[in-house]
């Protein structure tokens, strides 16, 4: 008997390249609840590298268009799948759907797991990043903020090595910081390493937590109590739209600098 959808999540690689689509497709859609429906995505005409924080920033704008389209099209939540959680917090302003960030997904779920963690990413570049949002998110637990040494770029080249050096950064850190778990701070290491566990089972027993899935499973619960019409996002405060201070102006600016064309945005899924 065929399952009905009960919820569309759209997963947004948020990199202008569809090489890093079927990863996370592969590691993450197994793992969608029974009536949830996965689209992992990607972005055109922005940068395939945002490892930079200039390219980044060019990235969001796409992002909070992308956002309202899928919103638009009735999906019931997004994930920006990157774990520099890039222009989350601005597309919450935008849109009324849940819009998910890996990494703030993840760090909210840790309790569950251990009493305290550290996050394993990327590289150099990527630490002072990612050590700012846990501040930002009050984290008390976390023990501190590593990384491996490799660019996305050239993780998906070799999805092995990537795993492994993972899997070995993380046992490190568990000893040398007394942590109980440990995040993968990329969502592009998450895929390399669930690829791994799910191929060879290798590291499954390792407690790391993987961002990508643990995004996906906010978006689900999410979504169900936006259906439910429960506990809408707050517009007092962080979350104001700028329509509610001064609608005229509001629409001032999106005429104005409406810096990215909505055409040529478009899905990779």
């Amino acid at each position: 008997m065929e399952t009905a959808v009960d919820r569309r999540i759209a997963f947004i690689n948020p990199f202008g390249t569809a090489a890093f689509d079927a990863i996370i497709e592969e590691t993450l859609v197994p793992y969608a609840a029974r009536g949830t429906s996965v689209d992992v995505i990607h972005l055109e005409g922005v940068p395939a590298n945002i490892d930079y924080y200039y390219p980044m920033h060019l990235m969001q704008l796409a992002i909070f268009d992308e956002v309202r389209r899928l919103e638009e099209r009735g999906y019931d939540a997004v994930v920006v799948g990157c774990c520099y959680d890039p222009g989350v917090r601005v597309a919450r302003e935008l849109v009324d759907i849940p819009v998910v960030g890996p990494l703030e997904a993840a760090m909210n779920h840790a309790s569950y797991f251990g009493h305290s963690f550290t996050v394993v990413t990327d590289h150099a570049k990527a630490r002072p990043w990612l050590e700012d949002l846990v501040r930002i998110h009050g984290a008390g637990n976390c023990r501190g903020v590593r990384c491996i040494d490799w660019y996305v770029t050239d993780m998906i080249r070799d999805t092995t090595a990537v795993a492994d050096d993972a899997a070995a950064a993380c046992l490190q850190a568990l000893k040398d910081d007394q942590a109980e778990v440990v995040i993968l701070g990329c969502t592009i290491i998450g895929g390399c390493l669930e690829r791994e566990i799910m191929t060879t089972g290798r590291h499954r027993e390792l407690p790391i937590l993987n961002p990508n899935l643990l995004a996906l499973k906010a978006a689900e619960t999410l979504a169900d109590l936006h259906r439910m019409g429960k506990y809408t996002i707050s517009r007092v405060g962080l979350y104001q739209r700028h329509e509610q201070h001064d609608a005229a102006e509001a629409e001032e600016v999106r005429r104005r600098w409406h810096l990215v064309d909505r055409g040529a945005v478009e899905t990779g899924g």
